[in-house]
C-alpha cells in the first residue's frame, strides 16, 4: 500500500484529489494538509510518513518552493520524492522546482476527467517506482 501526502491550500483541489485517489487506488492512503508549516510539522514528527509528496506551488504563508527547499534541507526528509502539482506551467516555476530538486512537475488539468487521467498516470508510475526508505 502506498501513502501520499497532498499539500494544497485549495479545498476544492483536495476534494478532487481525494475523489480521484478513491476511484483509482482505494488501497492507497492520501493525507491532505492545507499549508506547508503543518505538513513540515507532521513530517518531522513522523505523524505522516508518505511515499511521495504532491505539493502545490502557489500557497499563502509558505510557497510550495519554500516547502520544497525546507524538505530538501532536512536530512530526514531530503530523500522523499516531491511532485509539484500546480496550475502554473510557467517555465520559471518549472525551472525553480527542478533547481530545488523536485522529482517532477505536473500542471493540473482543468477538467476532472483529465485530472483523473493525470492521477492515474502518476499512480501507475509511483506504484512501480522504488522509493528510499529508512
Amino acid at each position: 500500500m502506498h501513502h501520499f501526502l497532498l499539500i494544497d491550500d485549495n479545498l476544492a483541489d483536495q476534494l478532487l484529489a481525494e475523489e480521484a485517489f478513491l476511484q483509482l487506488c482505494p488501497d492507497c492512503t492520501l493525507t491532505c494538509v492545507a499549508d506547508g508549516k503543518t505538513a513540515l510539522d507532521l513530517l518531522k514528527s513522523k505523524a505522516v510518513q508518505p511515499d511521495v509528496i504532491l505539493l502545490d506551488v502557489n500557497m499563502p504563508g509558505m510557497s510550495g518552493f519554500e516547502v520544497l527547499a525546507a524538505l530538501k534541507a532536512d536530512p530526514q526528509l531530503a530523500l522523499l520524492p516531491v511532485v509539484m502539482l500546480s496550475t502554473s506551467g510557467a517555465k520559471s516555476d518549472v525551472r525553480a522546482a527542478y533547481t530545488l530538486h523536485a522529482s517532477s512537475y505536473l500542471v493540473k488539468a482543468q477538467e476532472f476527467e483529465q485530472f483523473v487521467d493525470q492521477i492515474d498516470t502518476f499512480l501507475a508510475f509511483w506504484q512501480k517506482t522504488q522509493v528510499a526508505r529508512e
